[in-house]
């Protein structure tokens, strides 16, 4: 599948509160005027972990071409502590996740008073496995900024039982998620929630690297979703 990314931007931040560099890449929106009084809608981009934060360009390309500004930022430094792979692992890596979610937070509100043309104030978080799960950390902390969740095949961080944000979990077919990561059906009533198996999707290809019909099918669900596609219809496509 071949992506055109138009007008990018590779900024590292930095948060003086934790003394802590983070790196992020801006993918403009393509073809759209952004202003404060029609600002454009902004897509916060996080990483799988071991995979580097510009390494999802087709999602980045995908949303671009819906108007998207998209900021893909990266995680994991030199010299973080390494992801637990033992044990019990919610309780071991509630560290990472709690980082990352100050570093989403920090960058969006760094980046909303460089950049008052993009809506800061109704963002969508996007993730794809450890990046899936540091999206959900912070969603479930009832921010009120947050107004959509998109994860590709997180598997530890339950999703936020929380009608007021629309979420989309795009699953692959290797790996399950852990117990309640997934609403229960009791649970799902009310919730503004899709989930979407695709067939022999496997964990770690959901990146540039993946095949090509993983990118385009991902694409096409991500696209649908925000275009307001029924979830049912999605599951077809």
């Amino acid at each position: 599948m071949d992506v055109l990314l138009v007008r990018l931007l590779l900024v590292r931040l930095f948060d003086a509160s934790r003394n802590r560099q983070v790196p992020v890449t801006l993918y403009w929106p393509a073809s759209r005027d952004c202003s404060p009084h029609q600002p454009c809608p902004v897509a916060l981009l996080s990483s799988g972990y071991g995979v580097a934060h510009d390494r999802y360009g087709f999602i980045a390309a995908s949303l671009q071409q819906a108007g998207y500004l998209v900021v893909a930022i990266q995680h994991e430094l030199p010299g973080d502590p390494p992801l637990a792979t033992s044990g019990k692992l919610f309780e071991r890596r509630q560290e990472n996740w709690q980082r990352g979610a100050l570093t989403l937070a920090f960058v969006r509100a760094t980046l909303a008073d460089r950049y008052p043309g993009y809506d800061f104030d109704r963002l969508t978080l996007i993730g794809h496995s450890n990046g899936g799960d540091i999206s959900a950390w912070l969603a479930a902390s009832n921010a009120p900024y947050i107004s959509r969740l998109i994860t590709l095949d997180h598997r530890r961080v339950p999703l936020p039982r929380n009608p007021a944000i629309t979420m989309l979990s795009l699953r692959g077919s290797d790996l399950a998620p852990d117990a309640g990561v997934l609403p229960a059906a009791n649970e799902q009533p009310g919730l503004r929630l899709c989930v979407v198996p695709i067939r022999h999707a496997r964990h770690n290809d959901m990146t540039d690297a993946g095949p090509r019909w993983l990118q385009a099918t991902i694409v096409t669900r991500l696209s649908g979703h925000l275009a307001g596609v029924d979830c049912a219809l999605l599951r077809g496509l």
